[in-house]
């Protein structure tokens, strides 16, 4: 289904709404519908905007907007239908309503702005313990929490195990159960998200490395004539982004300590470029030395696999002249950019933006390194 060429089929949206389970919207207010703006980041909460038309005596203004359908923490699920195959594309909560009232006829506007069902997961602090969990296991806890909400955990185990051992320490949670989730995330070099879809009222909660592996998207082609499938592309080589990190660890009977060496970061990066860039910085972790050997190394590993991308791209691209839609979180190939810059490289980020008659996107991209492992990609 996420291979279906778009062609220049037309594109329907599809509005739900509800408190938890959700219902399509009346048809004034997919009338209403001015534009949609989403945007879906790895690592980080996914977001949107949908603005209305607010006629003056249309049913959002005199009926729906006073009765509470647009007010926080009601759940919207948008849908994509393009040549009759639908993509979820949000699954969220509106966080905040804003009206823009005018004296010209037609100029009112209503725009909601809220952020993915991991919203739920950042309302409420509490402290919890865990004795014998490992990471993965503690978050798997977590998130069985939000399955009402049709959220179905996908947790990877960690790359460097790191066994529990209550007779020696247990772990506890303070913040919000968001907050804990992204920090065992980050302590592992992993990357938290929510994926929607692929039916209206489910999710995917991942919890693992990002998938730098598998399958392909459609390549972006700039720079190729009537075969440029993207509008724009730049590229960006940061010297500075990349960091050398170090950690200590101390024997607790002896009180030596030792540094530990550098990590293999391939496990959890596979590289997409031939030539490597270096690292300019080195960084020394802190409180390393008082943590299990184990828990240093998952640290060591996960800063300088966090740091690894130096190359950057970012561009833009409609819909139906490129043919599919870009998802953010996968791998794409990129052709025509030169030889230092075509080749594999992860989706860090797309926005989504809906009007009547387009469907437009802006894209970010990365990579460890430059110059295309593969001559080819996939078209």
């Amino acid at each position: 289904m996420s291979d279906q060429p778009v062609g220049s089929g037309p594109v329907h949206i599809t509005l739900e709404t509800g408190p938890r389970l959700t219902r399509p919207v009346p048809p004034e207010v997919t009338q209403a519908l001015l534009s949609a703006q989403i945007t879906a980041t790895a690592g980080e909460r996914s977001g949107f905007q949908l603005a209305f038309d607010l006629t003056k005596r249309g049913a959002l203004t005199t009926r729906l907007l006073p009765e509470g359908y647009f007010d926080p923490k009601t759940r919207v699920i948008l849908s994509v239908s393009v040549k009759g195959t639908a993509w979820v594309l949000l699954d969220g909560l509106i966080v905040r309503q804003e009206v823009g009232a005018s004296n010209q006829p037609g100029h009112s506007t209503l725009t909601v702005t809220g952020e993915d069902l991991t919203l739920l997961m950042d309302l409420e602090e509490r402290t919890d313990r865990y004795p014998n969990l490992r990471p993965s296991g503690r978050v798997a806890r977590i998130l069985a929490k939000y399955a009402e909400y049709g959220i179905e955990a996908r947790v990877f185990q960690e790359q460097i195990e790191q066994p529990p051992r209550e007779q020696l320490r247990v772990d506890y949670q303070s913040g919000t159960d968001l907050s804990y989730v992204n920090e065992l995330a980050r302590a592992n070099g992993y990357t938290f998200y929510l994926e929607p879809g692929p039916r209206p009222g489910h999710s995917t909660a991942v919890w693992g490395p990002e998938a730098r592996i598998g399958q392909r998207q459609h390549a972006l082609n700039v720079n190729m004539d009537v075969n440029s499938t993207v509008d724009q592309l730049t590229f960006a080589y940061d010297g500075t982004a990349r960091e050398e990190p170090q950690a200590r660890v101390q024997d607790p009977a002896t009180r030596d300590s030792r540094l530990l060496p550098q990590p293999d970061i391939g496990p959890l990066r596979p590289p997409l470029g031939r030539r490597a860039t270096p690292a300019l910085k080195r960084r020394t972790l802190s409180g390393t030395a008082k943590k299990e050997s184990a828990q240093a190394q998952a640290e060591l590993l996960a800063r300088a696999a966090l740091s690894a991308d130096a190359i950057s791209g970012s561009g833009s691209l409609d819909v139906n002249r490129h043919g599919y839609i870009l998802r953010p979180r996968e791998l794409v190939g990129v052709r025509g950019a030169g030889v230092t810059y075509d080749g594999d490289y992860f989706v860090k980020s797309v926005t989504h933006t809906l009007r009547p008659g387009s469907y437009q996107q802006n894209f970010t991209l990365s990579r460890e390194g430059l110059i295309a492992r593969s001559g080819t990609v996939r078209p």
